[in-house]
């Protein structure tokens, strides 16, 4: 009898307390090195410290890192009484020490936070603000529509969002080029682009599985061109079920493309970035991520240009015969926002940083980064990238962006959403198996 590898559900929040003292020493190493976010009410000379902990580390999101730098600095100069402490950690070690210091009730002044469900609990835990007094008084009208709105909850708003992400495919034209390979448009062309590659001895596309929310834009994307654009957002307001048999249907096609051979060896013990690498030293031929990594392919400086011609993207490809027949339906949805933590002992000047950075964020995202934030900016006149150019275009004619299924639903069905996800693409369990325990969670979750 096949073995059954059981995932259960796991209460984050609950158990945290006794991973704290690990978590803590473990994250510790990952601090910015001349700078900590815990522990500090005043600097020496009498100044005002704000912590701030967010996720753009140095050597992984330099344009991020760069901007938010500068923005600190023009804050500390016009507010000489304030000083900005920062930590940085990368993603996936963010929010494992964003649940440490909820436990605790520890949070930074000013940090970083998703949108809709991931946001709930730390709401409803009563350790995040209501924002609207400070978007009213600085950022009124500012955001794209529909963006701020995935930060309210009961009609208050508990998070400045940064940016706006879609999903493409980004590929190496050089790479399709030599194999005579053309952008797919269906899903039956993209299987023959795998097979041409493989072939030829290269890796057809990166993917980072050890947290699993990489590999989870591959199921999102199948489960909106099988079953529909909103299927995955239908289950999280109860209006379908998880084990809707499109859902199977992504399921059992990922471990398709898995036995394929679409993904590198060992891709379930590889973090996002380490994956990346494959595809940023052209040994894999395409990379499924969002367009918080343009800067990578548009301006980024540690980058080089003869790489980032390459560069290219194309929509996720149809299903033949699947209900997603818009191939301008999109994965995305709102990036990171801030939170400014309800217990702050220097809250109205932490709202007021943090709408400061927001404001601030607009203009020099696009300008010296490349990346679409969640405000409103007037590029005429500025001189863009053509590929940023297009994605601005792709966005004035979307007819979905379907929000992370992860972002959508609760931490503690995202995060085991992240570990079925690394175990059906490390094949530990059936499509049948993943899509049973992903709806008992969602299940027990609404009783």
């Amino acid at each position: 009898m096949e073995e059954v590898v059981s995932l259960n559900k796991k209460k984050a929040l609950p158990i945290i307390v006794v991973l704290v003292v690990m978590l803590s020493l473990a994250l510790s190493g990952c601090t910015s090195p001349d700078n900590s976010a815990s522990g500090s009410q005043g600097a020496s000379n009498g100044q005002t410290v704000i912590k701030f902990m967010h996720l753009w580390p140095e050597g992984s999101s330099n344009a991020q890192y760069t901007i938010v730098n500068k923005i600190i600095q023009d804050y500390e100069k016009q507010h000489p009484d304030i000083k900005i402490q920062t930590e940085i950690l990368g993603n996936d070690q963010y929010r494992e020490k964003l649940k440490v210091l909820a436990s605790s009730n520890e949070l930074p002044d000013v940090g970083m936070t998703w949108s809709d469900g991931f946001l709930k609990p730390y709401v409803e835990g009563q350790l995040f603000t209501p924002l609207d007094d400070v978007i009213d008084a600085n950022l009124k009208d500012n955001f794209i529509p529909g963006v701020k709105e995935s930060y309210a909850i009961d009609g208050k708003t508990y998070g400045m969002p940064l940016e706006l992400n879609i999903s493409y495919i980004f590929y190496n034209k050089e790479l399709f080029k030599k194999y005579n390979l053309q952008v797919p448009k269906t899903y039956s062309e993209f299987k023959n682009i795998v097979k041409t590659l493989n072939d030829n001895g290269v890796i057809p596309a990166a993917v980072g599985n050890k947290e699993g929310w990489p590999g989870s834009f591959w199921f999102m994307y199948l489960a909106d061109r099988i079953g529909g654009p909103t299927l995955l957002t239908d289950v999280i307001h109860g209006k379908r079920s998880f084990d809707d048999p499109a859902i199977v249907k992504a399921a059992e096609e990922v471990q398709s493309l898995v036995d394929m051979n679409t993904f590198e060896k060992g891709n379930s013990g590889l973090s996002n970035d380490e994956a990346k690498g494959y595809f940023m030293n052209e040994q894999a031929a395409m990379f499924l991520t969002a367009t918080w990594e343009l800067p990578n392919y548009t301006t980024s400086p540690d980058v080089p240009q003869a790489f980032k011609d390459k560069i290219g993207y194309f929509k996720f490809p149809l299903y033949e015969g699947g209900k997603g027949t818009d191939i301008n339906s999109y994965v995305g949805g709102p990036g990171v926002g801030l939170f400014v933590a309800e217990n702050s002992e220097v809250k109205e000047q932490a709202k007021d940083f943090a709408a400061f950075l927001v404001k601030e964020w607009g203009d020099k995202s696009v300008t010296d980064a490349g990346v679409i934030p969640a405000t409103k900016v007037d590029t005429a006149g500025k001189k863009l990238d053509p590929m940023y150019v297009e994605i601005l275009k792709d966005l004035s004619s979307a007819s979905n962006v379907t929000t992370y299924f992860d972002t959508q639903a609760s931490p503690n069905v995202a995060e085991l959403h992240h570990d079925l996800i690394a175990a059906l693409f490390g094949k530990q369990i059936t499509p049948q198996q993943f899509v049973q325990q992903t709806a008992a969670a969602l299940a027990e979750e609404s009783n």
